[in-house]
């Protein structure tokens, strides 16, 4: 059979087998379970939006967190009830027409997700011009303006106090469907010219300005799409939890999010999907390390935040020993599994894992 022709039939094989996994988790696993993989699966959006932006343009961006913020914040108010904000919004009154806006749940993602991008057209255009760890401490500043804005418009936002009743989206089939769809259009757009563009001025802008690429649009337009993707995952975030409020939206998640690209490999979507799962399930496979514990008859107290102390001294490992991560910039393909199977393998040299 053509090589072609297989990588096809696998593909179908594959989705048919996300589709069953997916049914199956729908109607066995329980909510403590089914959780946790929706979570894995918004960390997926945000690991392959972040490292479109610093993996595969090179831009060391640090506002992850208040794109997600703005996706949350607007997703939240177009779908919660007027009902709901009524009896929230105690403080002041929600201003006009927010007070009767009562959105679907799809559109009001989607509508997030393209706020969140506008905000990062406007946050990257002044921003974009820096660089490197000035690009960091500006953008890590852009996130905390806007979450300070957040906690200070009391009459849009409810200001400290957040906001609650948000619909609930319990589904896998909802989560992963966003995951699968922004790991698909990434990838598309990394095949395409626009793609190359962006490696290109990863490994340098110099040569890539030499050659007749626009430096600051490429810059630009990849800086907002990865808002946009940030925001979608954000405005997922509120409707997995229920109810969120400015302090959710702190650097922290940003260093998760880092933590998952730098483990999973920059440059990866492969190793975003990977790490992304891997980090959020041990994130709850260790709050037993926040517990008092009895160790060779010693007691141990409790120590909250010592998950993050854990995965802090990972990352410190993973930059010091093993700087590409899981998959480095490597993909996975089929016709790496087809050259190790022996399976039609071609005549050419050097077929295997993208790199």
């Amino acid at each position: 059979m053509d090589r072609q022709k297989i990588k096809t039939f696998l593909t179908l094989g594959l989705v048919l087998l996300s589709c069953l996994v997916l049914f199956w988790g729908e109607q066995y696993l329980g909510k403590f379970s089914t959780r946790v993989l929706n979570l894995a699966a918004i960390f997926v959006i945000l690991g392959a939006s972040m490292n479109l932006v610093l993996g595969f343009t090179g831009m060391f961006s640090l506002g992850h967190a208040g794109f997600m913020c703005v996706g949350a914040y607007v997703s939240a108010i177009l779908t919660m009830s007027p009902e709901s904000k009524e009896m929230i919004y105690f403080m002041e009154p929600i201003i006009s027409p927010l007070d009767k806006i009562h959105w679907p749940v799809f559109p009001a993602i989607l509508t997030a997700g393209l706020v969140a991008a506008f905000f990062g057209f406007l946050i990257g255009f002044p921003a974009l011009r820096l660089r490197d760890d000035y690009l960091a401490i500006a953008t890590l500043g852009f996130g905390e303006i806007i979450r300070i804005i957040v906690t200070n418009t009391i009459s849009i936002t409810n200001g400290s106090l957040g906001l609650k009743n948000i619909p609930p989206i319990k589904s896998l089939w909802v989560y992963w469907g966003f995951a699968i769809a922004t790991i698909w259009i990434l990838k598309q757009l990394i095949n395409s010219s626009w793609g190359y563009a962006f490696k290109a001025i990863r490994d340098n802008e110099i040569a890539a300005e030499a050659m007749g690429i626009d430096i600051f649009k490429h810059k630009l337009m990849s800086f907002t799409i990865g808002a946009f993707f940030a925001g979608l995952a954000g405005a997922l975030m509120g409707h997995l939890i229920t109810s969120v409020d400015p302090t959710m939206f702190r650097f922290l998640f940003t260093f998760q999010i880092l933590l998952i690209i730098v483990l999973g490999g920059l440059g990866s979507l492969t190793g975003s999907v990977i790490a992304g799962v891997l980090v959020t399930v041990m994130m709850e496979v260790l709050r037993f390390v926040e517990q008092p514990m009895s160790l060779f008859g010693l007691q141990i107290p409790g120590i909250p935040g010592m998950r993050m102390v854990i995965f802090a001294l990972l990352l410190l490992v993973v930059i010091l020993f093993y700087r590409q991560g899981l998959m480095g910039t490597r993909e996975f393909n089929w016709d790496w599994v087809l050259d190790k199977v022996g399976v039609g393998r071609r005549k050419e040299k050097g077929v295997g894992v993208d790199g």
